[in-house]
């Protein structure tokens, strides 16, 4: 399967998984598929018979909160039955809502962000001591590169010289309520990096080509620096109506036009030799936005909320008899 195929199905499956859980996120699974996608269909050493080979590359999803990407992936790269994807949320399912190192091919849970690049650090670090060659791969959020955790184990990776260790942000502009620089400044990410002695690649993330070529690159470097490849992805990539709109940071397409519109909209795109294992020739007749669908709206907090607070002249402590101040 190529890594066009495996992004399409990815995004299939994820807007599916969503929609039967009425679980979050699908704006950072649609992100971060393409860079998901190059990693298994190009990238990562991985044997689905054997998931904890010890020839295998590790790879942990640091932002565990889009993990049906991961989940998606796995399943199409023969870890565990497709039909299970359908469990994805459910009570008693090895598919959490973060992901679960329950399920074959997961080497670390995740989901309280900031702890993936310190565990892939020592990962890399170990495989250094043993004089292996395998790279360990981290996928973080670029909201996740507010937590200090992730800085303190950049500072490990390069003062180790982990080469080994390629780490990829996911840099969709957008965390949690708002935008990245109107939540905590982040810019310019790609000197913080460099400050911290890694070599840094900065590509359009949702692009295979330059995600092929710059795993490429990244792999045959060998000036004992770790990498991180910063992919400038848009939220909620592949379907119109989710790109960069918070809204669907939390929100799970709903039976009618949020379902149907997103169905339709992938199989507009759907590359040859795919095949839809849930609508498999679209949906006959789609169920469309009406005028007073919430679409194409701006979601995020600096927008949305305007609070006033009142200013006293005077206050006054009556309680415990105190002065005006």
């Amino acid at each position: 399967m190529t890594s066009e195929q495996l992004a399409w199905k990815i995004r299939r499956h994820g807007i599916e998984m969503t929609h039967l859980s009425g679980g979050s996120h699908i704006g950072s699974i649609m992100s971060v598929t393409d860079i998901i996608a190059v990693l298994y269909a190009n990238v990562i050493k991985y044997d689905p018979q054997k998931p904890k080979w010890e020839g295998r590359d590790r790879m942990i999803l640091s932002k565990g909160h889009a993990g049906a990407a991961i989940y998606a992936a796995l399943a199409e790269s023969g870890f565990f039955e497709i039909e299970e994807l359908k469990t994805h949320y459910a009570n008693g399912s090895r598919l959490s809502g973060h992901v679960s190192h329950h399920l074959p091919g997961v080497d670390f849970s995740t989901g309280s962000l900031g702890h993936g690049l310190s565990a892939g650090a020592g990962m890399a670090y170990a495989i250094k001591k043993e004089h292996k060659n395998n790279h360990v791969f981290v996928v973080l959020g670029d909201g996740e590169c507010d937590e200090g955790s992730v800085w303190e184990a950049a500072l490990f990776a390069n003062h180790y010289r982990l080469d080994n260790l390629i780490a990829i942000v996911d840099h969709n502009h957008m965390q949690s309520l708002d935008f990245c620089e109107n939540t905590l400044e982040l810019e310019n990410l790609g000197d913080k990096w460099r400050a911290f002695g890694w070599n840094v690649f900065e590509i359009n993330g949702n692009s295979h080509k330059e995600l092929k070529e710059t795993f490429s690159l990244a792999i045959d470097v060998k000036n004992q620096k770790p990498i991180v490849i910063i992919g400038n992805t848009v939220k909620g990539y592949g379907v119109t109506f989710m790109e960069n709109d918070i809204l669907w940071h939390y929100r799970f397409p709903h039976s009618g036009w949020e379902y149907d519109k997103a169905v339709t909209e992938l199989h507009k795109n759907k590359p040859e030799g795919v095949e839809d294992p849930y609508t498999p020739n679209g949906i006959e007749n789609p169920i469309l936005p009406d005028d007073n669908a919430d679409i194409f709206n701006d979601h995020t907090t600096s927008y949305t909320w305007k609070p006033s607070y009142p200013v006293k002249k005077e206050r006054m402590s009556a309680k415990l008899g105190g002065e005006k101040f």
